[in-house]
């Protein structure tokens, strides 16, 4: 199955274009469940894996933000594999290691992450050029989800500078993402931040087709009125992430699974306008 098929069940069967990410940090872990597992890497697994049963009916896919687990060593790694595998298999899985290096290097980053993993789609950092994505693109199973135009202020620094007589860099890296895609297996897709909703359009405009990795709703202020009315006529799905305002949602509170659970779903239907352009009913 080809990842837009993929995406497209995932999105119908959930009726949620939700996307948790799964950033476990131990110092914000639960007090409840800290007390119950007193290392770091059990803890982080039992955490997930509960954050995984509390929202998975809410969501189209998961985001393993790979710094949390990396920073735990081999340990670290041993729990991402727990952790993904114990993901349900309709869902969309998606690395989040914002990789960008040449060759060799960047052929063994899509070996770890697309098939030692299991990953469906990767987060990929462009700046060092385009010939750093071609060894992620190569199967039409995976994704490569490009930073286009981040949440973060540090976008002004790079990705919305004026650049070659377009808008912003941004938009010229998507208008190169779109040609390269025809010579592309894989599904070349684009990480924008709610929050640029003002520097969006000339982006979307330039890679129309291409599936959408949107942070930035909820503690980082995004609006999604404003993003109903920026992607009223692209043509890829969104997926919109969201990791502290949901994973901790709970605080130290003995019934935090719950309370996670109940930000999910609050989540997944404040997207509703969005979602029900692409859910059949």
């Amino acid at each position: 199955m080809n990842f837009t098929k993929k995406l497209e069940r995932a999105v119908e069967s959930s009726e949620s274009l939700l996307c948790v990410g799964l950033d476990p940090d131990p110092s914000m872990i639960p007090a409840p469940l800290k007390g119950e597992i007193s290392d770091d890497s059990k803890l982080i697994t039992e955490f997930c894996l509960r954050i995984i049963e509390a929202t998975k009916t809410s969501v189209c896919a998961y985001k393993p933000n790979m710094a949390f687990f990396e920073a735990l060593g081999s340990k670290g790694w041993e729990a991402l594999e727990q952790i993904v595998d114990a993901i349900p298999s309709g869902k969309v899985i998606i690395a989040d290691a914002k990789r960008g290096d040449i060759g060799n290097t960047a052929a063994r980053y899509s070996e770890a992450l697309l098939n030692r993993l299991g990953a469906d789609a990767v987060t990929l950092n462009p700046l060092m050029g385009l010939e750093t994505l071609d060894p992620f693109l190569s199967s039409e199973e995976k994704a490569a989800f490009i930073l286009v135009m981040t949440s973060n202020r540090g976008a002004a620094d790079f990705l919305q500078r004026r650049f070659e007589g377009r808008m912003s860099l941004g938009e010229y890296i998507a208008e190169e993402l779109s040609k390269k895609q025809g010579r592309s297996a894989a599904h070349i897709g684009m990480v924008v931040g709610a929050t640029q909703a003002g520097w969006m359009e000339p982006v979307l405009k330039a890679h129309p087709e291409a599936h959408l990795l949107i942070p930035g709703v909820g503690k980082q202020g995004g609006s999604v009125d404003e993003m109903d009315d920026v992607l009223r006529n692209h043509k890829g799905l969104p997926i919109f992430n969201s990791s502290r305002s949901v994973i901790y949602a709970g605080g130290d509170n003995d019934e935090w699974e719950m309370k996670v659970g109940e930000a999910a779903t609050v989540l997944k239907q404040s997207l509703e306008p969005i979602t029900r352009r692409y859910v059949s009913k």
